[in-house]
C-alpha cells in the first residue's frame, strides 16, 4: 500500500485482466439482455482481454448495442436540470490523491500566514448564493465539500469530538474558533441551502462519515437528521473504484467501499434518492471497473433508491497523482465511450447514465449520448471541483445551448427534476428556452445579456 504523501508507481502492479470467458460471448449475453457478469463486463470494457488495445470494430458493436438498449429503456429524451453548485468549503486533510480542489485545513486557520486561494462559506453566505440562483429559475443545488476539521454534525456532535484526549489526530476535528471563517454545523448549513422549495442535494459517503466521526451513530440516523432540516438526495460521490486495492493507491485516507456502501443503505433506508458514481483513467483496470459496477448494482437490487449512474473521466492535471509521476494521462475517448456503453448494459436496474461535458466538452459529451447515455447534466452556476483539477470546459450551460445541441443530434430536450419525476419536452422552435420546473421559474433564460463577466462567461454564483 502508499502513502498518500509519497505515491510511487512501482509500489503497486495491478495484473493485467484475463478471464474465463470471451468477447463473442459476452457481447452475445449483451445481446440477448442476460445479465451481465463481472468477466462479461471486463471483456467488453477490454473489447477483449486476448489483445492489447481497444478494438475499433469490436468497440462500435458495444456502442450501438448499448445505444439500442438505451433507447428500448428510456426513449430519446436527453434531459437536463436547472442546478447550482454551492461546495461550502475546500478546507480539507484527506489527502486524495486524483484531488485538486482541497487546500490544507492548517491554511485556514485564523493564526495561518500561509496564503491559498481557497474558501468557507458561512451558512449565511451559502442561503444568499441559493436564494440569488433562485430567482435565476433553478431548482436544483449540489453541495459538495471538503472535510474541514470544524465541520460537525450537530452541537452534541461538537461535544463529543472536543471531548478526546486529542481530538486533531484522533478524530480530525478542531473548534471552529480555531479558523478564521466558522463553516456553522452540517445542519445549519442544509437548513441554509434548502430555501424556497429547491432541491438540496447534497452529503456524500465522505461528508456522512466526516459528520458522524467518532461516535457510535448509523448513517440512517444522521441522514434522517439532514432530512429533517432540508436535505432531499445524496450524491453517490467519494466512490472513486469502489475497490480496495485501488483505494488504497489513490484515496489511502478515504472511507473504504463497505463504508461508502453503508452510506448509501443509510441515505436510502432515511428516505432519500441517490446516485451513484465511478471516477475511473487513473491507476485501475478494466476488471476494477467491472467490479465497481456490480457494487453499484448489488446496492440497487437491495436498496431501489439510486436514480442515476454518472461517469467521471479522470482530470489529471494538476492533481498529484500526475505531479508525482503516478498517472501520465487520464482516460482516452475511446475509454469513455466504453465505460458509458457498458453501464448502460450492465447496470440493468438504473435506468439513467450521464454524459458529462465538463468533463469532455460539448462534441464527445454528445458523442456520449450515442453511446448509451441520456442525461446530459445540468446548468452548472459554478464548477470548482473539476476546473481546479485542470478542466477545460467551463462552468455553466444554459438552456438555449443544451436544446441547440441535443437537437442537432435527432434527440429530444427534456428539462427534468432531480428526481427524474418530472420531465417537461421542450421545443427547439419556440425560443428562447429557460427554466419552467422551479418554484420562481418562469421560462426566462438564465442569464440574460449584460450578466456575464469581461470574459464573455457568466459570472460565477459566488461572485
Amino acid at each position: 500500500m502508499t502513502t498518500e504523501l509519497d505515491p510511487d508507481p512501482d509500489d503497486f502492479d495491478f495484473a493485467d485482466p484475463a478471464t474465463d470467458q470471451s468477447f463473442e460471448n459476452a457481447l452475445a449475453k449483451a445481446r440477448d439482455g442476460t445479465r451481465l457478469s463481472v468477466d462479461d463486463a471486463t471483456e467488453l470494457l477490454a473489447t477483449g482481454t486476448d489483445t492489447d488495445g481497444i478494438d475499433p470494430v469490436r468497440k462500435e458493436a458495444v456502442l450501438e448495442l448499448a445505444d439500442r438498449r438505451r433507447a428500448e429503456t428510456v426513449g430519446d429524451e436527453v434531459t437536463f436540470v436547472a442546478n447550482l453548485n454551492n461546495n461550502v468549503t475546500t478546507a480539507c486533510n484527506t489527502g486524495c490523491l486524483f484531488c485538486n480542489f482541497k487546500d490544507s485545513a492548517h491554511a485556514f486557520e485564523a493564526d495561518s500566514d500561509v496564503e491559498h486561494a481557497g474558501f468557507t462559506k458561512p451558512p449565511a453566505e451559502s442561503r444568499a448564493i441559493v436564494e440569488d440562483a433562485l430567482e435565476m429559475g433553478i431548482y436544483e443545488v449540489c453541495s459538495v465539500s471538503g472535510l474541514h476539521p470544524a465541520f460537525a454534525l450537530n452541537a452534541e456532535h461538537h461535544e463529543i469530538l472536543e471531548s478526546y484526549d486529542d481530538p486533531a489526530s484522533e478524530v480530525n476535528y478542531k473548534p471552529p474558533e480555531a479558523y478564521a471563517t466558522d463553516p456553522g454545523t452540517y445542519l445549519e448549513q442544509m437548513e441554509a441551502m434548502s430555501v424556497g422549495g429547491v432541491h438540496l442535494h447534497s452529503m456524500t459517503p465522505e461528508e456522512a462519515y466526516h459528520a458522524k466521526r467518532g461516535t457510535d451513530w448509523e448513517y440512517e440516523a444522521v441522514y434522517r437528521e439532514l432530512s429533517a432540516v432540508g436535505l432531499d438526495s445524496a450524491p453517490g460521490t467519494a466512490a472513486e473504484i469502489l475497490v480496495d486495492e485501488v483505494r488504497d493507491v489513490i484515496c489511502p485516507g478515504k472511507i473504504r467501499t463497505d463504508d461508502w456502501v453503508a452510506a448509501m443503505e443509510g441515505a436510502t433506508a432515511a428516505g432519500l434518492d441517490v446516485t451513484s458514481t465511478m471516477m475511473y483513467g487513473h491507476v485501475e483496470t478494466v476488471e476494477h471497473r467491472a467490479k465497481h459496477l456490480e457494487v453499484i448494482r448489488d446496492l440497487q437490487d437491495r436498496t431501489g433508491g439510486i436514480t442515476e449512474f454518472v461517469p467521471l473521466s479522470f482530470i489529471h492535471e494538476n492533481t498529484p497523482l500526475y505531479r508525482r509521476g503516478v498517472v501520465d494521462a487520464g482516460p482516452s475517448r475511446d475509454e469513455d465511450e466504453l465505460v458509458v456503453a457498458v453501464a448502460r448494459l450492465f447496470l440493468d436496474n438504473v435506468d439513467h447514465v450521464q454524459a458529462s461535458w465538463v468533463k469532455s466538452g460539448d462534441a464527445h459529451g454528445l458523442k456520449l449520448l450515442s453511446c448509451g447515455a441520456d442525461d446530459f447534466m445540468g446548468t452548472i452556476l459554478s464548477e470548482e471541483i473539476t476546473k481546479r483539477a485542470g478542466g477545460e470546459y467551463g462552468e455553466y450551460r444554459s438552456f438555449d445551448d443544451y436544446v441547440e445541441m441535443i437537437a442537432a443530434i435527432g434527440r429530444v430536450p427534456a428539462e427534468r427534476s432531480t428526481d427524474y419525476r418530472t420531465r417537461r419536452r421542450i421545443d427547439p422552435d419556440d425560443g428562447p428556452h429557460g427554466p419552467q420546473l422551479g418554484p420562481r421559474a418562469d421560462g426566462t433564460p438564465m442569464l440574460q445579456d449584460g450578466r456575464a463577466g469581461d470574459d464573455g462567461e457568466p459570472a460565477s454564483a459566488d461572485d
